[in-house]
């Protein structure tokens, strides 16, 4: 090969990878709210996640990021074991949709998608029919690398020095499974491997017998990016790097057994006839597909073998000072890390509007039960804090559909203000302390007055928290948050001078008259905070 061929190869290997590339990102961000409701559905049944990991991989074009996501999953807790092996066979026969797609002989259109896909892209209005163009984009420059590497390889038909490599390899099945597995790994991708084995077969430079092994050894290889993002995390994010594993050996040993006995290839042979791209798509299509059915009922059995490899042991960490939803690992498919995110911004709000209420029944009983509980809370409320910040800046910096990053947006402003309303909550146990060690005893009226203000800003808090986290508020929601916003500005001033009113006829002492004026300031406060994350939705895009 000359100098011009190698350019070629290169050339036409890159538009290969990068059109994967973004023809899964645009039909991951076209897709970006499906890809949530996927998520959000996912349950113990094992038939269902396998269709989700089917689902999913065929949308984002990567079996490989689909593992990565269900390794991070599992690492958060979100997803058990048996849902994740579920949802790694469905991926395992997602992948296959690419090698369907590079067989179908259509490279003479590719510069016409190219065309389509990038003025559609470029005007269109929408982000849906942007990201649907940029999907067209990709899947012209797929079959367009195709076209590139099937011509840059034609010298090689001729060159006697591969013939005679191809010849004494041919029957060498370990090296084709090797030459599979760190192909893959080293891509990154079994897809784009198999595109460059397909383009290889279709100049006759590959005989099938000997791409059959190799392709096995792709879908291996495809597993080294799961098993090296799971360094570092929880023993049942490295099982489930380890159960990927287990399900593509096993299936690699069966296939090479089952050769032994059946003409597998010359079975290939006839049903795809001389198309020897289809072949290798077929072969990848039976391989993934046959290996779910025969697994698919002893996933259990993986999952202990799994269990076996990486035995359980005490792990640091884990206690409430962690990301219950959000991984790194997540960060790879920007939808589904928007959606975990939310989910954290949610359970750091409920712990918020916990402490609030304990601490405010503290102070209201004369007593400081809570103290403690109040503390580790709050304590948490700032771990979390200072983690969702730089992940919410990481996400930022992701190529997001409007939406995501509008809601992003947002949530920079919502943890503080969730923040401030725990500062208000440890202000409360604090006022809570020094009543109990001071005994100061409130009159009937004030004790009132502070139990029903209490009341109307758990209320707003809750008001507030519905509607961020469920990104809608109604007219009869933005009504209840104005009034009871209303409600604690009124009670603020109103009880303030019947305060004052109070200690000029001595019925309350100058102790309680303080204590009670800083505590009707921190819920009125906290009423600021809450309304400020339930008008925080009024900013989401049309």
């Amino acid at each position: 090969m000359g100098f011009e061929n190698i350019a070629m190869l290169l050339s036409g290997m890159g538009l290969l990878l990068y059109g994967i590339k973004i023809l899964g990102e645009g039909l991951e961000l076209a897709a970006g709210a499906k890809l949530k409701t996927l998520l959000e559905r996912m349950t113990k049944n094992r038939f269902f996640a396998v269709l989700v990991g089917f689902i999913i991989t065929t949308l984002i074009q990567s079996s490989t990021a689909t593992t990565v996501m269900v390794v991070g999953f599992v690492n958060t807790g979100i997803m058990n074991l048996t849902q994740a092996i579920g949802v790694i066979m469905g991926a395992n026969i997602g992948t296959t949709t690419t090698s369907v797609l590079v067989s179908l002989d259509i490279g003479k259109y590719a510069p016409i998608a190219i065309g389509i896909g990038a003025f559609w892209s470029m005007l269109a209005k929408k982000n849906l029919h942007k990201h649907l163009g940029l999907a067209v984009t990709g899947f012209g420059m797929l079959f367009l690398g195709m076209s590139l590497m099937k011509t840059s390889m034609s010298p090689l038909a001729e060159s006697e020095i591969f013939k005679n490599w191809i010849l004494s390899a041919e029957n060498n099945y370990v090296l084709a499974i090797v030459i599979g597995a760190v192909t893959a790994a080293v891509l990154h991708s079994s897809a784009a491997s198999i595109g460059i084995l397909q383009a290889l077969a279709s100049k006759g430079l590959i005989p099938l017998n000997f791409a059959v092994f190799v392709i096995y050894g792709q879908n291996i290889g495809t597993c080294i990016t799961a098993l090296i993002s799971a360094i570092g995390t929880k023993k049942n994010s490295k099982r489930t790097a380890v159960m990927h594993i287990l399900f593509n050996v096993f299936g690699t040993v069966f296939f090479i057994a089952a050769s032994q006995f059946i003409p597998y290839t010359r079975w290939i042979e006839q049903l795809c006839g001389d198309n020897t791209m289809m072949q290798l798509s077929m072969v990848h299509i039976i391989f993934n597909v046959v290996s779910t059915v025969i697994m698919f009922p002893f996933a259990k059995i993986l999952v202990k073998l799994s269990c076996i490899i990486i035995p359980d042991k005490n792990e640091e960490g884990e206690d409430d000072f962690r990301m219950q939803y959000v991984d790194s690992l997540m960060l790879k498919t920007p939808p589904f890390a928007v959606a975990q995110v939310a989910k954290e911004v949610h359970r750091m709000a409920l712990i918020a509007r916990n402490n609030f209420s304990l601490a405010a029944q503290d102070l209201l009983n004369n007593t400081t039960e809570h103290f403690d509980e109040i503390q580790h809370n709050e304590d948490l409320i700032n771990y979390l804090n200072h983690n969702i910040t730089p992940i919410l800046v990481k996400i930022n910096s992701l190529d997001l559909s409007y939406n995501d990053a509008k809601y992003i947006g947002r949530v920079f402003h919502v943890i503080n203000d969730i923040e401030r309303i725990g500062d208000h909550a440890q202000n409360l146990s604090e006022a809570a302390q020094s009543r109990v060690n001071d005994n100061i005893q409130f009159s009937s009226e004030a004790e009132s007055e502070l139990k029903c203000m209490y009341e109307t800003a758990l209320d707003l808090i809750d008001a507030a928290v519905d509607s961020f986290t469920n990104q809608e508020i109604t007219f009869e929601g933005a009504s209840k948050v104005n009034s009871l916003e209303a409600s604690i500005d009124q009670m603020q001033e109103s009880f303030e001078q019947l305060h004052i009113d109070r200690l000029n006829d001595r019925s309350c002492d100058t102790k309680a008259g303080m204590l009670f004026v800083n505590t009707i300031t921190d819920f009125e406060r906290v009423g600021d905070h809450a309304t400020n994350i339930a008008w925080a939705v009024l900013k989401k895009p049309d």
